[in-house]
């Protein structure tokens, strides 16, 4: 009940001292609809879903990728070195771990992150960030697990072994896997990528590694967004010169279409690399990039798949995309000095949780995830309006923010 209190206490007063402040540009779908949220209900149903999901979930080869529309069960898949949702799962066992503080799930959590030791070495992609950190890092953290430190560095090279300073990103996708692009590829997607660098950095990896996750974070900043500050999805460089060559998406609407996941990974992306960095300059674009995405947004915070798809109310939306996001305000409102930000943040991530935990978006009673309604690639024509193992990771993450924000209230 503590952590009850403690959150709808935060949500009054943030709410209270903004109506009086007149020239607020606190968005009124926030203010007007907040309502105290039940942390500990929340993290109970979560508790109760995994319950529910892991005695299935026994074949250690795969792992939890999706339930498909009308389905109640995850569809698993293996764990090949391509697969770039595979730490996910472990990573939310972790988040239950620190949430509960219980034994089971900490030793379910290291039976599913042990499996992914060979993937230390993958330089295919560049998606051994998401394999790797939330399952080993996590573990790191949150389970003490000091044994997974070269793990971890070793994950870091790898990945930094696909930068190339002439262009100054790390290469996302191989040529031979995504045709349509001839050179050198960097998506939006990348940016989360950077956390174990900065990790590494800090814990006994090279320098080299912060400076490459800095040169990425620069460069993405300075060619993937549009004026209006929303992302395009893939960019192709030059190999040699670094010119852009094209600007494309593989999961949006349209090439120029504004992707919703992709602004997602926009604002958590710069919010990281601000809190690592504590340049200035990453705070104050990622506080754009929120801007902008928040001005996008329909009535109950949960983005369609695309802003710009014909039709737009019509369509699915992406519960993935606000999971992210939410997750990520919650930790911006921390970073931003300004208090109206701080309170326009934070409001904005708890409208975002309601509505997630909401009978709309709640797979409580429904099927064994977190959250329902998400869309992984519409314009490939899958995963549509279907449950993502990477929505509940980041929901879980948000509650995990939200109950240390409450202990240190």
């Amino acid at each position: 009940m503590k952590l009850l209190f403690a959150s709808v206490l935060i949500c009054l007063a943030s709410c209270q001292n903004l109506s009086k402040n007149k020239n607020s540009t606190v968005d009124s779908k926030v203010t007007a609809k907040l309502s105290s949220f039940d942390l500990n209900k929340e993290i109970k149903n979560c508790e109760a879903q995994l319950n529910q999901a892991v005695p299935k979930l026994t074949d250690l080869s795969k792992h939890p990728r999706l339930i498909e529309t009308n389905e109640t069960e995850w569809k698993e898949i293996s764990n090949g070195r391509l697969v770039w949702t595979s730490g996910f799962y472990p990573g939310i066992l972790w988040y239950m771990y620190d949430l509960t503080k219980e034994e089971k799930w900490k030793a379910e959590a290291i039976k599913r992150t042990e499996v992914f030791e060979d993937f230390k070495t993958i330089n295919e992609h560049h998606d051994i960030g998401f394999m790797m950190f939330p399952a080993y890092g996590n573990g790191y953290i949150f389970g003490d697990k000091k044994e997974y430190k070269d793990i971890l560095l070793t994950s870091a090279e790898s990945l930094a072994s696909r930068f190339n300073p002439k262009v100054g990103t790390i290469r996302s996708w191989s040529n031979k896997m995504h045709p349509r692009w001839q050179q050198h590829i960097t998506i939006i997607d990348n940016m989360l990528n950077l956390e174990l660098l900065f990790w590494a950095a800090k814990n006994g990896g090279s320098k080299e590694f912060y400076d490459i996750a800095v040169k990425h974070a620069e460069t993405t900043m300075e060619n993937h967004f549009r004026p209006d500050y929303t992302s395009w999805h893939v960019i192709e460089y030059d190999s040699i010169t670094g010119k852009v060559l094209n600007r494309h998406t593989k999961q949006g609407y349209a090439d120029d279409s504004r992707w919703s996941r992709g602004q997602a990974w926009g604002i958590y992306g710069y919010t990281m690399v601000y809190r690592e960095t504590g340049d200035k300059k990453f705070l104050e674009f990622a506080e754009k990039l929120t801007d902008k995405y928040l001005e996008l947004l329909p009535e109950d915070y949960i983005p369609h798949w695309d802003f710009d798809v014909p039709n737009l109310e019509n369509e699915e939306r992406d519960a993935s995309a606000a999971a992210i996001v939410a997750s990520c305000l919650l930790e911006l409102s921390t970073l931003v000095e300004d208090k109206m930000n701080q309170e326009r943040y934070y409001n904005a991530a708890m409208r975002m949780m309601e509505s997630l935990s909401s009978e709309q978006y709640s797979g409580v009673g429904k099927t064994d995830s977190f959250l329902v309604h998400s869309t992984g690639a519409k314009s490939l024509g899958h995963e549509i309006d279907v449950a993502l193992i990477y929505a509940d990771y980041y929901y879980i993450e948000a509650l995990d923010r939200l109950q240390k924000m409450a202990h240190s209230k």
